[in-house]
């Protein structure tokens, strides 16, 4: 996949301040929605737009809440208990910044994402595109407090909303992740919250189909169902323009975590990142498609595609987190049509400012 990173270091500092701010707040709001920044100003940092992360904080930051209070602390003997209760977000959080601050990021994260992986479907998806964007940035940079920090509040936050998926039929299997896509059965009503929405699956097309022939091969699945979702949004997005960006940004995570990861962990990665995506794709995806050359600007119909860092200058402009995430995943497919999609988020969804 294309790599158009510009400052993935950050050596102005800003990312480690502004999620030193953001941990002041919990992962959650209104009940239910997801705390975007820490994902969005990763996001803004690494590609060159750390001057604008503290304002963007600071128009987010009234729409947080305060991290919620403690109930009993999580153990290695009853972490079981608190599993999928998001009540327990903070003893979560005070549980794996303990054993951050014990043992390496990179053993604490191997230990835990077999147990995790179950529920990918945590808090839509959010729990693991989190993880994903904290392994980036600590794979690529310095280890510092404020992103080992950041590490542990993802995957408190994906402990606490933990949710495995129902038991889903393995449907006929598909030759590629487009057509896997394609064959995903919508639910027959497409209505409510997404807890709800994924209580209704029955199945998913089998693929990969065959055993991937070892982590590489795995490797190569996951970035082609990421290819896949981030080229299918440019068709399909209009349905759900904000739940539909999770259908690639989530795999796109698992896939940034892997190489952190012991080699025997990518296969079960890869089925639960296919899961995420047909899961995302069942719950919203539209019952027709909209061509992409409907979408085309002059310059791309003509073969000249944009420049990645200047669709990039449009969605940090547009300011969206949804918009500035997608873009992101958008960037690291690189082809022109994930560029398209991203153009199509920058339509799709509502400015930021």
């Amino acid at each position: 996949m294309a790599d158009t990173q510009r400052n993935p270091t950050d050596t102005s500092g800003t990312l480690d301040e502004a999620l030193e701010r953001i941990h002041l707040s919990g992962p959650e709001r209104d009940g239910w929605l997801s705390n975007h920044a820490p994902m969005a100003i990763e996001a803004l940092v690494r590609h060159g737009h750390a001057r604008v992360a503290h304002r963007w904080l600071d128009t987010y930051r009234p729409k947080l809440e305060d991290m919620p209070g403690s109930v009993a602390p999580v153990t290695a003997r009853n972490w079981q208990e608190a599993l999928g209760d998001i009540s327990r977000v903070a003893d979560w959080t005070a549980f794996f910044e303990r054993e951050t601050a014990d043992h390496p990021w990179r053993t604490v994260l191997a230990a835990w994402w077999p147990r995790l992986l179950p529920g990918i479907a945590a808090g839509a998806t959010h729990g693991v595109i989190r993880v994903g964007h904290a392994v980036r940035t600590l794979l690529e940079g310095e280890e510092t407090a404020p992103r080992v920090g950041e590490l542990a509040h993802a995957l408190g936050y994906w402990a606490a909303r933990h949710q495995p998926l129902p038991a889903l039929e393995r449907l006929a299997p598909a030759p590629g992740a487009a057509a896997a896509l394609d064959r995903v059965p919508l639910i027959a009503d497409q209505d409510g919250g997404i807890r709800s929405r994924f209580e209704r699956l029955t199945g998913f097309p089998d693929w990969p189909g065959r055993a991937p022939a070892g982590p590489e091969a795995a490797r190569a699945a996951i970035e082609e169902l990421v290819r896949a979702a981030t080229h299918r949004y440019a068709t399909h997005g209009h349905a759900d323009p904000i739940m539909l960006v999770h259908a690639a940004t989530a795999p796109n995570a698992v896939l940034r975590t892997l190489p952190a990861l012991p080699s025997a962990l990518w296969t079960p990665s890869l089925h639960a990142a296919w899961a995420a995506t047909a899961a995302v794709t069942s719950a919203y995806g539209p019952r027709e498609a909209q061509p992409v050359t409907q979408h085309l600007t002059t310059a791309q119909a003509a073969q000249r595609p944009q420049h990645p860092q200047e669709v990039f200058e449009r969605a940090a402009a547009h300011g969206d987190d949804h918009t500035v995430k997608f873009t992101d995943t958008a960037l690291d497919v690189g082809d022109a049509t994930a560029l398209v999609a991203a153009g199509r988020a920058i339509e799709l969804n509502t400015p930021a400012w």
